[in-house]
């Protein structure tokens, strides 16, 4: 991180400088690289900042700057460019010999404790390709965190008693019918109970596995009830069951959630994501969260019971001249209605209030063993034994969740400030998304059917509940089996079961890769030509360029060689002598070097800006900028002894920096491409 320190250093510099010489606080510098290498490795806008506020010319304060002015570590000249920039040079030498002297280490974690909730899938389907932008941006924004040295908790929600479970339940327990799924035998009044779910997960069914099964019931169950609206009576008795944990119907839901969880995990662990803790929505009932948050709430005065008009008998939350709530037709949010059943949000308060500790009460844990060997805990209403794990505290919540959730996050941040927890309600953080589509091109790879009209669209939309969905599995399988058919083509004498993991990665690359590349508004249009390329800005190139780099290092120990021990042969006045100026090639060495050195700061920036895109730009501009070395300077046929140690130096450094960031985006290097 020797660039940061610079960066730190000469920020607190320029600060204590401008209030020492014009008595003027200055709350940010920004240092930045400046457009063209020529004019220096770093610059800042500060004088032309200060001149409006000082009422000088931006030069002149810009002279009266820099006379006498300390330069930090590592930092050989100041000079003034344009209008009146400041720019600084770094001293080549010295800059990349700290750099060989730096051990490629993560921070130790230490400091401030964040909790970051992602993927929260309700529990009656599979997982489609939506859930997987939320999980990927979920769990590269905890490996960001991470190594910036945050204590990172990761959670997944688990509503185990909304809407969505009920309705498979109720498609159970009263239609029945599977239209024609191969299954087993099932009860003589066609409606299933717990025992006859459970033969069906008995015959684990690899051409329809459970989550599959409960996408089509959930899908037909929506149907049934636009067809038949007087059965929706159902619905609000299955909820009720469940919420009461009354009888098989709740064993049933308990069942179906419990296993759909199960086949969730295995999903994403694939992609390389787990987690820390699966907090379920049942526990928050039975446990009374809500009960304690709903009393913290009337006590503030932040929630009021209607007597009359459209809100009669329930408990609302006025929001209405609230900030953040102004101009909405209707901000104010129902909490608790009228037949006194909780609503999502009133419970999602009661989560977030935990999260911080705030709200006076635990769940009890228990291990929920992974198969990567990761234990991930989920919460039971049920004492365990003491000496458990610990979970919430945090001092900072990200919640994952899409945009269009955006009104109900700013409520759960509202009733945070209502109860006066002001801190915590600004580091209530909701991360949010734009939805993913496909394009007309990947729906009819996948056998989706299209309308001529769809067919003409840029994009098309998926919905689970209209049955029109891409599920994860299928998406990655497909993947997995076109990665398969380059890999074959190219490596046909490798093991097969070499190439199929080397397939295997390529096609998790190129799906994370195409997820973090956009910024979090963007709306994307997935494509499979897209993002398998080994060409553009795709996952593939970036770990073809990795394993190029390593190639390089592997050709050699071929040869019988070892690296040299860097920091022995490149001294300072070596590493100077490469990068004078006055040798032709000594600007490209810089450049790649100098951009080697920030991704530290792109991991900062990402998590400055919200904008884990930032770390897929790095990833992709270094590997440009390596292919070009590549192709200008033969590393291991240059005679010149030294020249080529230097050159062997800045391919081991990059192909580590390299390797980092995309370990930082949860991409794998691949043994070949």
């Amino acid at each position: 991180m020797i660039l940061e320190q610079i960066i730190e250093q000469l920020t607190e510099t320029l600060r204590a400088r401008v209030l020492a010489q014009f008595g003027h606080a200055v709350d940010r510098v920004i240092l930045q690289a400046p457009p063209k290498l020529a004019m220096g490795d770093l610059a800042t806008p500060l004088c032309l900042e200060l001149a409006k506020a000082l009422k000088r010319k931006p030069r002149e304060i810009a002279e009266t700057m820099i006379a006498g002015f300390t330069l930090p570590m590592l930092v050989q000249s100041v000079s003034i460019e344009g209008a009146g920039y400041l720019n600084f040079r770094f001293e080549r030498g010295a800059f990349t010999a700290a750099h060989i002297r730096t051990i490629l280490e993560r921070p130790q974690p230490a400091g401030e404790r964040v909790i970051v909730e992602h993927t929260n899938i309700n529990p009656n389907k599979a997982a489609h390709i939506g859930h997987l932008r939320n999980a990927i941006l979920g769990d590269t924004l905890v490996r960001c965190l991470k190594w910036l040295g945050y204590r990172v908790e990761t959670q997944n929600y688990i509503d185990d008693t909304g809407v969505q479970v009920a309705d498979v339940v109720v498609a159970f327990e009263h239609l029945g019918d599977l239209g024609g799924v191969d299954l087993p035998t099932l009860s003589s009044n066609n409606n299933l109970g717990v025992k006859d779910v459970e033969r069906i997960l008995a015959t684990d069914n690899p051409n329809y596995p459970f989550d599959y099964l409960c996408w089509e019931l959930y899908s037909r169950m929506a149907g049934y009830y636009a067809e038949h609206p007087e059965s929706l009576h159902w619905r609000h008795e299955t909820l009720h069951r469940i919420e009461q944990q009354q009888g098989d119907t709740a064993k049933l839901a308990a069942l179906v959630a419990r296993t759909i969880v199960h086949r969730h995990i295995k999903t994403m662990l694939r992609l390389g994501i787990v987690y820390d803790l699966l907090p379920k929505e049942s526990d928050i009932i039975q446990l009374h969260f809500w009960d304690r948050a709903f009393e913290l709430l009337k006590q503030s005065g932040a929630v009021i019971y209607e007597h009359e008009g459209k809100h009669k008998g329930c408990w609302v939350m006025k929001l209405e001249g609230s900030g953040g709530f102004e101009g909405m037709d209707e901000p104010d949010k129902i909490l608790v209605r009228s037949n006194g059943t909780v609503t999502y949000t009133g419970k999602d308060i009661a989560y977030q209030l935990w999260k911080f500790g705030l709200l006076g009460k635990d769940f009890y844990y228990r291990p929920w063993k992974q198969p990567d060997g990761h234990t991930v805990y989920v919460t039971t209403e049920e004492p365990q034994a003491a000496g458990g794990p610990s979970f919430g505290r945090g001092d900072s919540v990200y919640n994952v969740i899409d945009s269009r959730q955006s009104y109900l996050q700013d409520v759960v941040v509202a009733g945070l400030r209502a109860l006066g927890y002001q801190a915590q309600a600004g580091h209530s953080i909701h991360f949010s998304y734009e939805m993913v589509a496909l394009t007309p091109g990947t729906c009819l790879e996948l056998g989706i059917d299209l309308s001529e009209e769809d067919r003409k669209r840029p994009y098309v939309e998926v919905s689970g509940r209209k049955g029109l969905g891409v599920k994860a599995d299928d998406l990655i399988d497909k993947l997995i089996e076109k990665a398969a058919a380059e890999v074959d083509s190219r490596h046909p004498e490798a093991r097969a079961a070499e190439r199929r993991e080397v397939a295997t990665q390529i096609a998790i690359g190129a799906l994370r890769y195409f997820m973090l590349k956009y910024t979090r508004n963007s709306v994307i249009a997935f494509d499979f030509q897209e993002a398998l390329s080994f060409e553009g800005e795709t996952g593939p190139y970036v770990q073809y360029t990795a394993v190029r780099a390593r190639n390089i290092l592997n050709k050699l120990a071929e040869r019988g060689e070892t690296l040299p021990d860097f920091a022995a042969e490149l001294n300072q006045d070596a590493l100077k002598r490469q990068l004078a100026c006055e040798q032709p090639s000594a600007e490209d060495f810089w450049q790649l070097l100098l951009l080697a050195s920030k991704a530290d700061s792109a991991v900062e920036r990402a998590i400055a800006s919200g904008e884990p895109a930032h770390v897929a730009k790095y990833a992709f501009q270094l590997a440009q900028a390596f292919n070009n070395f590549y192709h200008g300077y033969p590393v291991l046929s240059e005679e010149n002894r030294e020249k080529r140690i230097f050159l062997l130096w800045i391919t081991d450094y990059v192909r580590a920096q390299l390797e980092r960031t995309l370990d930082v985006l949860g991409i794998s290097v691949p043994h070949y491409m």
